[in-house]
């Protein structure tokens, strides 16, 4: 049953497999065989892909298959075929193309290549000439040194010497030293080429090395010698070796520059001046035994010493010399244009200054201004009915501003002094003759209100004469008018007179220059910034020039004529508000224009450093002695602290003025802080901190102001009449001042004769003899007509009874209190005192 004779034994192997033996090794040692089979691969025939590109002939063998249906793939239509050939023949183009631009490009990666190895080569050929010269150099350095050592030891060997002398052999000739070099030197080309190409070869791997050395250990940090080079630094060399390599390692010619030197300037501003690196001057510093850093300030020697080490030339200036940038040029008489005339109308309070200057204008300001007078300069251009231009100054007439009619009079041609023909010349209108004499200015009369009943012109010429002012109709040379503001008449005959005067004067300007004017105003508005009104005195504001202005600087972003308009430019004797600038000027600073900003920035600098060093000396010019003085009187004067805010330069300038003229030796008014603009909450805090009330005129504190004023207890009061300011601050002063006591004499009386009293002491039994004696009254003791004592008295009796009064002609006894060396015969004053408020 077991005999399988030729038989193979069934199995599970499938066709095509062969078995084999496998030997599998476990742990311990233990192995085991194990019967696997092997499969042969199955061969697949790839089908043609449908995009495969078709040689040349491909249609033909392509209808050759389709004619021939034996060739033909089982199951393929005529037009399948066809589509797969297609296919076919479009691949196999797209191939071509492929292969024939790899190979294009492969000739272009080539060509760069050689070119690239002709650089290197060039490089190496040069690299290798520089070295031979190098080379040929130190060999010339050296024969030139064995010639000197030749020479050296032929001098010592004719010295006498026990050993026998060397005899050194002849020099070289030329010639032979020549064809020895010719000889080596194809060799040494070739080892020097091959030198410079491996050193060219293995500088960027050497780089590497550098530039990725390992992390930087303490060790390295402080050992100077290992410090590993920044990536910058490693940048630097590559552009350096890049440059070498072009052809551009010459090195540049240094510029020497002329470098401005102020009396004192700082180390980075030395090197900008000299344009060389701030770390360099830092260096050269140092190596002067300077230790110094970039902010620090340098004097001018030390820095000469710095500016002639880097090879510039050293030019001595001054912190004045900034004010050079301000055209000074002096106008040719072809540049020059005839300009308006400025005219200021100046005059006392209440004349009709404004009113006269409405009536030229036809407008209406003085209903604008608080209480009817005017508390600004203001600057307006009027045309006449013959078409010439006119530009009026309208001064307060207060006492108060003072400083703005000296400022209207400085920058006018000519000033019209009104007169009010009912009140004839006043302190004010004195005031203003005074500042047009001192100005040198011409005046003209204006006697105002004629048309009143009792107007009477000639008192005021007559008037007029006592401080030198001759009118015309008194034989003199001034010009007199007679107008009336409120009916128009003798306004024609003024706008003549000051067309004839401008005519004499020949008023003329350079309308091309730079501009040059004056600020008859400034304030701080809260949508505008600071504001400046500018009369133009010479050349042509424009908008967009930079200009400098007292302490301040700007450029002007806009420019308002006196209608409210804006305007592009503003020529001679034209007044407009400017903007733009960085703050609020002083009123009566000059404006110049200046060709860059950082001009007007060092010049506003050096004005503001300027004042303030004044303001510094100023303070600091005080012995101890005066300042111990001051002190006491300090503490004898009271003072009543004021912060001050006002809506324009002017008036918080005028109120300052006043402010400070309110007191006595006893009692003052100390203006903290006046400035311009709304209260703010600082000024709050100022005026907290020194116990004192805000004043504001014609501007409010803002929201955050008045809350804090509530929180703080400041008192903030609001003026827009400057009468009522001056009267209310003279008022709270004159609560400062101490109440005046004065003595009242009521009565005399005089001694008889002095009794010893047990628990009383001296009394004295005396007979009044004129007025009253009072035991609340003060006595005084007089012995000769001498005061004696002084003080109260103890007791008063009239008999045995305690009484108050005891009239004239009555007896009575009298004893003071704590004092008892009273006399017959000595006579006893009896005064009362009584307070009484005194007032500024």
């Amino acid at each position: 049953m077991n005999d399988t004779g030729d038989k193979k034994p069934l199995g599970l192997r499938p066709s095509g497999a062969r078995p084999g033996n496998v030997k599998q090794s476990f742990s311990h040692g233990r192995t085991k065989n194990v019967v696997v089979e092997t499969k042969a691969r199955k061969r697949v025939v790839a089908t043609p892909p449908a995009a495969a590109p078709a040689p040349a002939g491909t249609a033909t063998r392509a209808s050759a298959i389709l004619g021939d249906p034996a060739k033909r793939p089982a199951g393929i239509s005529d037009a399948e075929l066809e589509r797969r050939m297609k296919a076919l023949a479009a691949a196999r183009a797209r191939e071509a193309e492929e292969a024939a631009k790899r190979a294009a490009d492969e000739a272009a990666r080539e060509e760069e290549r050689q070119r690239r190895r002709a650089e290197i080569e060039a490089r190496e050929r040069e690299e290798a000439a520089r070295a031979e010269e190098a080379r040929l150099k130190a060999e010339e350095e050296a024969r030139k040194a064995a010639i000197a050592a030749r020479k050296t030891a032929a001098q010592a060997a004719a010295v006498p010497s026990p050993r026998a002398p060397v005899q050194p052999g002849p020099p070289p000739s030329e010639e032979d030293r020549r064809a020895a070099l010719q000889a080596r030197k194809p060799d040494r080309e070739k080892g020097d080429a091959r030198g410079a190409a491996k050193d060219v070869k293995a500088k960027p791997a050497r780089e590497t090395e550098e530039r990725r050395g390992g992390r930087l250990t303490l060790t390295q940090a402080l050992d100077g010698s290992d410090r590993q080079r920044s990536m910058a630094a490693m940048r630097r060399k590559q552009e350096r070796a890049r440059a070498k390599a072009m052809g551009g390692h010459e090195a540049r010619e240094k510029i020497v520059r002329d470098v401005q030197l102020p009396e004192a300037i700082t180390v980075a501003e030395l090197a900008n001046r000299m344009a060389e690196r701030t770390t360099d001057v830092i260096k050269a510093l140092m190596r002067n035994g300077i230790m110094a850093t970039q902010n620090q300030t340098l004097d001018a020697d030390t820095a000469e010493l710095i500016i002639e080490e880097f090879g510039h030339r050293v030019v001595r200036v001054s912190d004045a010399d900034v004010e050079q940038a301000i055209d000074t040029v002096v106008d040719a008489p072809d540049q020059l244009q005839s300009r308006p005339p400025i005219v200021t109308i100046m005059g006392h309070v209440d004349h009709g200054k404004t009113s006269l200057l409405d009536a030229i204008r036809h407008a209406n300001v003085v209903s604008g201004e608080a209480g009817g007078i005017t508390q600004h300069i203001g600057a307006y251009q009027v045309k006449t009915d013959s078409g010439s231009t006119l530009t009026f100054l309208d001064t307060p007439g207060h006492a108060a501003f003072t400083s703005m009619r000296a400022r209207g009079a400085q920058v006018t041609d000519i000033v019209v002094l009104v007169v009010a023909a009912d009140d004839a010349v006043m302190p004010q209108t004195i005031e203003a003759i005074n500042h047009a004499k001192a100005a040198k200015v011409p005046m003209i009369v204006a006697i105002n209100k004629i048309d009143k009943y009792d107007a009477d012109p000639q008192k005021v010429r007559t008037d007029l004469l006592q401080h030198e002012v001759v009118v015309e109709q008194m034989s003199g040379d001034v010009q007199d008018v007679e107008v009336s503001a409120k009916t128009g008449q003798g306004l024609d005959n003024l706008l003549e007179a000051i067309a004839l005067q401008a005519e004499i004067l020949e008023l003329q300007a350079n309308p091309e220059r730079s501009a040059m004017g004056a600020v008859i105003e400034a304030k701080l508005d809260v949508g505008r910034g600071p504001v400046a009104t500018v009369l133009v005195q010479n050349g042509t504001l424009k908008k967009g020039d930079i200009f400098v202005v007292g302490e301040k600087w700007g450029k002007v972003r806009a420019l308002i004529n006196d209608k409210g308009e804006t305007v592009t430019e503003a020529g001679p004797s034209v007044p407009v508000e400017v903007l733009g600038l960085n703050g609020t000027p002083e009123a009566g600073d000059v404006l110049n224009v200046v060709e860059t900003e950082s001009q007007a920035r060092e010049i506003a600098d050096y004005r503001e450093k300027v004042t303030r060093d004044k303001r510094a000396a100023a303070g600091a010019a005080t012995t101890l002695e005066q300042l111990m003085a001051r002190a006491k009187a300090d503490q004898s004067v009271s003072e009543l602290p004021v912060v001050v805010k006002a809506d324009v330069q002017g008036s918080a300038e005028a109120i300052a003025q006043a402010l400070e003229k309110v007191g006595n030796e006893e009692v003052r008014v100390r203006v903290l802080h006046s400035g311009v603009g709304a209260i703010t909450e600082s000024d709050v805090g100022l005026a907290e901190a020194s116990k004192a009330p805000v004043i504001g005129f014609n501007v409010r504190a803002n929201a955050p102001a008045r809350a804090s004023a509530n929180q703080k207890g400041v008192e903030i009061r609001y003026y827009s009449i400057i009468y009522d300011l001056v009267d209310d601050i003279k008022a709270a002063a004159s609560g400062l001042l101490k109440a005046e006591v004065r003595e009242k004499f009521i009565g005399y009386a005089r001694i008889l004769e002095v009794f010893k009293v047990s628990g009383v002491g001296k009394v004295a039994g005396c007979l009044v003899t004129e007025g009253v004696a009072r035991k609340s009254a003060g006595v005084r003791l007089l012995r000769d007509n001498v005061v004696i004592h002084e003080g109260t008295l103890k007791t008063l009796q009239r008999f045995k009874d305690q009484v108050n009064e005891v009239i004239s002609g009555q007896e009575c006894g009298m004893a003071f209190e704590n004092y008892d060396d009273i006399r017959q015969g000595d006579v006893i004053e009896i005064f009362e005192r009584e307070t009484v408020e005194r007032t500024l």
